[in-house]
């Protein structure tokens, strides 16, 4: 009778799809493998020529889609890693602020809008320096910002902005306001409304403070 049991001295079928090794995989070892490359890195030439026979200028200027491509996806990698880097080292930096402001008894430095999202005579309502104390940012022009309690201080109703009268409007008892100083101009207020302090950083607006008048 005739022994079909196979050679085990033959040389490994690298191939998984020959007869009887259909499915199989990991049977065969590394080396047979030529190694393969990053498709960012497979790049043709308009000459055909290798790459060893390339001019210099062509490793700094690709002109073929896969060298281009990747020269972009690198490129916009190095942008987000020193985004990411300077948001966060903004934000330490004003963790550490607000830490020796608490210390010191100041009011925390809080975010209130960025420059660009208020358009000229615009306002925008946040509570500051805790969250029962509404006020108002107003855009008076393209570098002029003000901000103030909402609260009168005549009753602690509340203002309303209206830049192009130049005041603020308690409707209450026809109480009205400078919009610049928020000094009382004409009604029943005697006393100023409370300012804000403003800090602008970078393309950010930040309440830093508070600043109580009685004139």
């Amino acid at each position: 009778m005739t022994d079909l049991r196979p050679d085990p001295r033959r040389p490994i079928d690298p191939a998984i799809n020959s007869p009887g090794r259909e499915g199989l995989t990991g049977t065969a070892p590394a080396n047979l493998y030529a190694p393969g490359f990053e498709r960012e890195q497979i790049t043709i030439a308009p000459d055909f020529a290798p790459a060893d026979g390339q001019p210099a200028w062509r490793q700094d200027f690709p002109i073929d889609w896969p060298q281009d491509l990747y020269v972009e996806r690198r490129d916009f990698m190095k942008f987000l890693v020193l985004t990411s880097a300077a948001f966060t080292l903004g934000q330490v930096t004003i963790g550490l602020q607000n830490w020796y402001r608490k210390r010191t008894g100041q009011p925390p430095m809080q975010r209130i809008v960025a420059v660009d999202d208020l358009i000229v005579g615009a306002a925008v309502s946040f509570t500051y320096p805790d969250e029962h104390e509404p006020c108002l940012l107003v855009r008076l022009t393209a570098s002029e910002f003000v901000a103030f309690n909402q609260k009168c201080t005549h009753l602690s109703c509340a203002v309303i902005p209206r830049p192009a009268e130049g005041s603020f409007y308690c409707p209450c008892h026809e109480g009205r306001f400078d919009i610049r100083t928020g000094a009382p101009t004409a009604g029943p207020p005697r006393r100023p409304l409370t300012r804000i302090v403003l800090d602008i950083r970078g393309r950010d607006i930040y309440a830093v403070g508070v600043e109580e008048r009685t004139t």
